[in-house]
């Protein structure tokens, strides 16, 4: 057990230092709680923290809301951007801020979200380039900012700090301010996603409940019993399969990530209906799967499908599991999740994106942590406290 000082999940977490440097690897606990466990346990209240330092109508949220009203009034493109966890924040801004802009009435045809690399070889020359990275030091995304000024669009980013080098790269910036403590980010996920589901209510005139948003994310932090049993029968999986449709699709793919980086073991996305067109003859009773389903929008319809994957994956003996809302899981036989699930809180005060993304940021960041603890590995570093593995990374940084 580690012998580090007791952890204050309610306690603001520190930014990043002054002046602004990259984070070393995170230093290295002997076993759990890991930095990950206590970053997971610091959400609910970082939550409130952050969407009520966000709400006022004169800060930056309300400035990248009004930027993000222009452009969509005027039909112009609106591209969310980033590496990593980052993209996946930035796949779920763009469901946060598609709903938030039809809501207000305005057309969204020009909302997208591009890969930052992507993004720096094609940037658009007009509209609204908004990018998300944690500590702003990602080369890809402050490169497909640069490129974005260069080609005449405007650009905003969303950040922990208006000292990081990402900063300069934003005609806006709305900074987060919390420091996430490890390098399997999960405080990286969640803020950039709490910080749009903020502009989104200044784009649609309507407020969020900081304290609604804290009790979605501390239903899911205080499943660790299941998170734990789900995670056994994964430990020993040839791989993971993630299934998710709608507002689920970027967590499914941040899922994903976390498995990888944090227990090494290989794992992979589809959408929900690519699943049982073509996938299923790579599977058998050494594949575990994961299917979300959290997003109210269309659930009839995703819940009937996601069935069919679950029935599917009986036949052939998966280690199937689900991270289900509430109000969708009496409609799933236990018989289909021998895995178990992970629940989430349904939450009708908050948007119907915010929602699912929120209520599933913490059971999937629990279940990634729990899985690094059955599959004897640190999730904190990445694997980066390995030499080889070190090597590699500094290899692809060039």
């Amino acid at each position: 057990m580690s012998t580090e000082p007791a952890f204050d999940p309610d306690a603001p977490l520190p930014g990043p230092p002054d002046p602004w440097a990259t984070t070393d690897t995170p230093a290295p606990r002997a076993g759990p709680p890991y930095h990950m466990t206590d970053m997971i346990a610091a959400e609910p209240a970082l939550a409130r923290r952050l969407l009520r330092a966000l709400a006022p109508a004169a800060g930056p949220a309300a400035e990248l809301a009004e930027a993000v009203t222009d452009a969509a009034t005027a039909g112009r493109p609106i591209v969310l951007t980033g590496c990593g966890t980052s993209e996946h924040a930035a796949l779920a801004g763009t469901e946060i801020l598609r709903e938030a802009i039809r809501a207000a009435g305005l057309p969204d045809i020009g909302l997208a979200a591009a890969q930052a690399f992507e993004l720096s070889l094609d940037p658009p020359s007009r509209g609204l380039v908004i990018g998300i990275s944690h500590e702003g030091a990602t080369p890809a995304t402050n490169g497909a900012l640069e490129a974005s000024t260069r080609a005449g669009a405007r650009t905003a980013i969303v950040t922990v700090s208006e000292r990081s080098p990402g900063a300069v790269n934003g005609d806006i910036v709305v900074t987060t301010d919390e420091l996430d403590q490890g390098w399997c980010h999960v405080v990286g996920y969640l803020s950039p996603i709490l910080a749009l589901a903020a502009v989104g209510t200044h784009v649609a005139g309507r407020s969020i409940d900081p304290d609604d948003a804290a009790r979605v994310l501390a239903t899911g932090a205080r499943q660790e019993d299941a998170a734990e049993a789900m995670a056994a029968r994964f430990a020993d999986a040839r791989q993971v399969l993630v299934v998710a449709s709608g507002s689920d699709r970027p967590a499914g793919r941040e899922l994903v990530l976390k498995i990888e980086e944090g227990s090494w073991l290989p794992a992979a996305f589809r959408d929900l209906e690519t699943f049982l067109h073509g996938h299923l003859p790579a599977t058998d009773d050494t594949t575990a799967l994961v299917v979300l389903l959290a997003d109210r929008e269309h659930r009839a319809e995703r819940l009937a499908r996601a069935l069919d994957v679950l029935r599917a994956a009986r036949v052939l003996e998966m280690r199937a599991a689900a991270i289900v809302a509430e109000d969708a899981d009496g409609a799933i036989p236990a018989e289909l999740t021998p895995a178990g699930r992970l629940r989430v809180a349904e939450a009708p005060g908050l948007p119907a994106p915010v929602a699912a993304l929120l209520g599933t940021a913490t059971p999937l960041q629990l279940l990634a942590e729990r899985l690094a603890r059955a599959r004897g590995t640190d999730p904190d570093p990445i694997r980066r406290n390995d030499p080889r593995y070190r090597a590699a990374a500094e290899a692809a940084e060039g």
